[in-house]
């Protein structure tokens, strides 16, 4: 018998929203950047095995401010025409077209409608969220600048499950990065790795009959 779900943890870039790959390919041309580049401090600064304190790591916890991270990152990069990449609003301009999923924020609002608690859990790469239609749809939010935690940390699902008076086993939890799905995974909760709207609304309802699923 499928595990039947209490609540639903969602991550915000690129699983509320359109992917951030495509924002960063858009920004990654638009300012001549090679992207080899971008991806080598990528890898060194989140790749799963890198040491902690990294900026991305500090900058998520809420521990390097974005003005100071926008001209560490600026610094690393390359651009095609051998000119400095302008440090000033580079997490800005990363994130430029990143655009809400609409399809997202209906499967918050009809999980909702089925009586299941949702909530919000991100690592934060400064402040560009709405905040008015987090507000809106989702019954708690935890920003990892905001709690000095971060995502896979066991202690920052964990203070979302107690925020809701959960259990693990009785949640699910959605992102776009597989080394926070095992984290979750770990800890119990029914993970699933987000690639679309349609796919992830296919994988949840098999525990929340509401939506459609067996």
């Amino acid at each position: 018998m499928t595990q039947q779900i209490k609540g639903v943890l969602f991550d915000y870039g690129g699983v509320m929203t359109t992917p951030v790959r495509d924002s960063i390919a858009a920004w990654i041309q638009a300012d001549g950047i090679k992207p080899e580049s971008f991806t080598t401090v990528l890898k060194e600064w989140l790749g799963r095995y890198v040491d902690t304190g990294t900026p991305i790591h500090r900058l998520e916890l809420g521990e390097l401010p974005v003005e100071a991270f926008d001209r560490l990152l600026a610094e690393r990069l390359e651009t095609y025409a051998g000119t400095p990449v302008d440090p000033e609003g580079v997490l800005k301009r990363l994130f430029a077209g990143m655009r809400p999923d609409a399809a997202m924020w209906d499967l918050a609002r009809d999980l909702r409608d089925a009586g299941v608690r949702v909530a919000l859990l991100s690592n934060s790469w400064g402040d560009f969220y709405d905040h008015g239609a987090i507000e809106e749809a989702f019954e708690v939010a935890v920003i990892s600048e905001d709690v000095r935690l971060r995502k896979p940390d066991p202690a920052i699902f964990q203070l979302v499950l107690d925020k809701l008076g959960l259990d693990a086993v009785e949640c699910a939890f959605v992102d776009d990065a597989e080394p926070n799905i095992i984290g979750a995974r770990n800890l119990g909760l029914v993970a699933v790795l987000h690639e679309d709207a349609a796919t992830t609304r296919e994988a949840l309802a098999r525990h929340v009959p509401a939506l459609g699923g067996a």
